[in-house]
């Protein structure tokens, strides 16, 4: 058994042990990812509940699946050598394979099986602090979203649909090994007027947003980038400035012990510092990630803690522009996992540090 999978199965333990129980059943993709250290338990990339489901006893670990799932399972997630005992159904048949072990239990969940103590709440704090495993391979995925990211801006041209910019996107990202799960195109106009613009069929005449949040071994990373044809006008670059700067601000700001609650209240003081007051309000200004693009969310009194091994994805947004990169939190210091060479940057002085953040290429 792995270093990895044993402190987590210790984790679960524990958790299990404050709440007078003694099984537990994940059903979540995110969970299943989290703790077979990466496998895939979706067929459907959209959804959140797999077609295979962990349960831990008292007396064995089982992953109860279909005769459809259990081939690929066993051969390439290779999950039996982590010690999972597979329990197979036919797809054709309702066998509750789940009450059938757990008779008698007292059960704890993910919040998906009905009737039994949901732990959904308490599970994500055990997925925040990622293992020096996790760490690595955050590194590579951020590593291959940012290259993902470069390589397709760098072909963007006006008169290119939104769809054609999400194609180049994603082709990049999926020829990569990396699923974008999330992929959000804004052109022009469009830009100002959505946080979350799905892509249409809107060409490009000036100004482009692209935003990627891509998918590996169940991990998912976040990282946004824009593009101008011809000089930014001097109010977009405006406000680009601002966003950089809170941006880099709240990566300074992101410290083992300190609350979002704590990091969020600086946000709106920075908003309004530089002239945007009432900015924040129309985006939330990201948090923790992990096994979800946003495990937790910065808000009034959100009391989740900074900790070493956690990763971060600030998005701090001004209308017309955002700035975001995904970061990973040491004792001392942020490391930014999706920092992109030779692309344009903004340097910004935090405490008597300076905290590159991204620019938006401008293509003269």
């Amino acid at each position: 058994m792995s270093s990895e999978l044993s402190l987590k199965l210790a984790n679960i333990d524990a958790l299990l042990a404050r709440h007078g129980l003694n099984a537990l059943l994940l059903q979540s993709v995110a969970n299943f990812a989290w703790l077979t250290g990466g496998a895939a338990s979706y067929v459907n990339t959209a959804d959140s509940v797999g077609v295979a489901a962990l349960l831990i006893t008292p007396v064995g670990r089982y992953l109860i699946t279909n005769n459809i799932e259990a081939a690929r399972l066993r051969a390439e997630e290779k999950l039996e050598a982590q010690g999972w005992e597979f329990i197979v159904t036919d797809w054709y048949h309702t066998v509750d394979e789940i009450a059938r072990r757990t008779t008698g239990l007292h059960l704890g969940t993910d919040g998906i099986y009905p009737g039994d103590t949901d732990l959904s709440a308490e599970l994500t704090p055990l997925r925040l602090v990622l293992t020096p495993e996790e760490q690595a391979r955050f590194r590579g995925l951020a590593r291959e979203c940012a290259a993902a990211m470069d390589t397709a801006i760098r072909q963007v041209q006006p008169g290119m649909t939104e769809f054609e910019i999400a194609a180049l996107l994603g082709a990049e990202t999926q020829r990569r090994g990396v699923q974008p799960i999330i992929n959000l195109i804004a052109t022009d106009e469009r830009v100002y007027y959505f946080r979350h613009p799905l892509p249409t069929q809107k060409k490009l005449e000036q100004y482009a947003m692209l935003v990627l949040c891509g998918r590996q071994h169940g991990l998912v990373c976040s990282v946004t980038r824009l593009i101008h044809f011809g000089p930014m006008p001097a109010e977009l670059r405006r406000k680009a400035q601002a966003v950089a700067e809170i941006d880099a601000a709240l990566i300074a700001a992101t410290r083992p012990g300190r609350s979002l609650g704590t990091i969020f209240k600086l946000a709106q003081t920075l908003y309004a510092q530089h002239g945007f007051e009432n900015e924040w309000q129309l985006h939330h200004q990201g948090g923790p990630a992990g096994y979800q693009p946003r495990e937790a969310v910065a808000a009034p009194g959100e009391n989740t803690i900074v900790t070493a091994g956690q990763a971060y994805a600030w998005n701090p947004s001004i209308t017309g522009t955002k700035s975001e990169d995904t970061i990973l939190i040491h004792a001392d210091h942020a490391e930014i996992l999706t920092e992109i060479p030779d692309w344009p940057f903004v340097e910004v002085e935090v405490d008597g540090k300076i905290i590159p953040r991204p620019a938006t290429l401008e293509i003269i």
